[in-house]
C-alpha cells in the first residue's frame, strides 16, 4: 500500500533525525524518533513497504546494543512487510538474532534463505558463528571451503 505524500514526507524527515542520532551514538533518541515515524503509519503497519525499513532500523538498534529478543521482534515484523520475505538483509538479520536467542533451528532457515538470495558475501564482515550455522547444509567445492 502507498502512504499519503504528507505522511511520507513526515516519516522521511523524522527518520533523518533518527539517523543523525544513530551517527551520534544516541540509540535512545534514535529509537524514539523511529517509533515516532512508525506511529504515523496506519494499521496494519506490515501492509506498508515504508514500515519495512523502519522496523529494520529499530531492529538494528537493538541488535547492535545486544538486545536480541527485541531485535528479533522487529525483524519478524520487517519480514512480514511487503518484500520483507525476499529481502536478504531482513532474512540475514533475523537469522542472526535467532542465533543470539538460541533458536538455531529457526536461524538455519533464515540464514540459508539469505545465503540462497545473495551468496556467502552476506556473511563477509560478520562473526563466523553465523556462517557456521549453515555451512554443513551448503555444498562447496573441496578447493573452495567457503569464506572461513
Amino acid at each position: 500500500m502507498q502512504l499519503k505524500k504528507s505522511f511520507t514526507e513526515d516519516i522521511e524527515r523524522i527518520c533523518r533525525a533518527a539517523e543523525d542520532y544513530v551517527v551520534e551514538g544516541n540509540s535512545v533518541d534514535a529509537y524514539r524518533k523511529y517509533k515516532e515515524a512508525l506511529d504515523i503509519i496506519p494499521e496494519p503497519k506490515t501492509s506498508y513497504e515504508t514500515a519495512t525499513w523502519i522496523f529494520v532500523s529499530i531492529g538494528d538498534l537493538y541488535f547492535k546494543n545486544g538486545q536480541y529478543d527485541k531485535a528479533r521482534n522487529y525483524f519478524l515484523e520487517a519480514k512480514n512487510c511487503p518484500n520483507g520475505v525476499s529481502n536478504p538483509y531482513v532474512l540475514f538479520r533475523l537469522g542472526q538474532t535467532l542465533v543470539e536467542t538460541n533458536e538455531n533451528s529457526k536461524a538455519e532457515e533464515f540464514l540459508l534463505r539469505a545465503y540462497m538470495l545473495v551468496g556467502e558475501d552476506i556473511f563477509w564482515d560478520e562473526d563466523e558463528k553465523y556462517y557456521n550455522v549453515i555451512k554443513e547444509m551448503i555444498k562447496t567445492d573441496e578447493n573452495d571451503g567457503g569464506i572461513y
